[in-house]
């Protein structure tokens, strides 16, 4: 039970992301509505975590925001044309920076549920070090699958882009969930003395 707990709040992390990605369409007004819905949803499901000062949900609330402006109010058709490429960059960008910043976006999660004298240790930020290197990955990869899909050098339907992004996440969560379940279940180990 404990995993899908963990399952669902980092679903609720990348939601706003999620929501673009099933929303966005292929016209303007379906990416239109996909933005608004994303930057409600930036707000809602992150509002405690924007007041926490959360990497990922400020930059989340940033592009949802700029994208408001440059679609929805200035219509600028090429940031339109190339959403796929700028929200993937964005995320990328958002991981990579929360590295080099020293504050990885996963150790900001992983505080919430730790007691504040486990924050420090070098296991935890280690650990968190770790799944936000291999989001950080897997988004650099959704990075080139948009870079593949804006060349001529792969000519595939469009859905095969669509689910190769959407298996690019699944992987994420899935190793996430497996290396939190691995970590508690190694601390439970190690507190019963096993």
């Amino acid at each position: 039970m404990r995993d899908l707990k963990d399952l669902g709040t980092l679903l609720l992390g990348f939601m706003p992301w999620l929501l673009f990605l099933f929303l966005s369409g292929h016209t303007l007004a379906s990416l239109e509505y996909a933005i608004i819905i994303s930057l409600i949803a930036s707000i809602t499901f992150g509002f405690s975590e924007l007041r926490h000062g959360y990497i990922l949900q400020w930059g989340t609330l940033l592009f949802f925001c700029l994208c408001v402006i440059l679609i929805n109010l200035l219509k600028v058709i090429w940031v339109a044309a190339h959403m796929d490429l700028l929200a993937n960059a964005t995320l990328t960008s958002i991981m990579w920076l929360s590295i080099a910043v020293g504050k990885p976006f996963a150790l900001q999660y992983a505080q919430r549920d730790l007691p504040r004298k486990a924050w420090g240790d070098p296991k935890v930020i280690k650990g968190c070090l770790f799944i936000t290197l291999v989001w950080a990955c897997l988004m650099t990869l959704s990075v080139l699958v948009s870079l593949v899909h804006r060349s001529s050098v792969v000519h595939v339907p469009e859905w095969i882009y669509f689910y190769v992004t959407l298996c690019i996440i699944l992987t994420g969560l899935i190793i996430t969930t497996l290396f939190k379940r691995k970590k508690r279940l190694q601390r439970e180990r190690a507190g019963t003395g096993s």
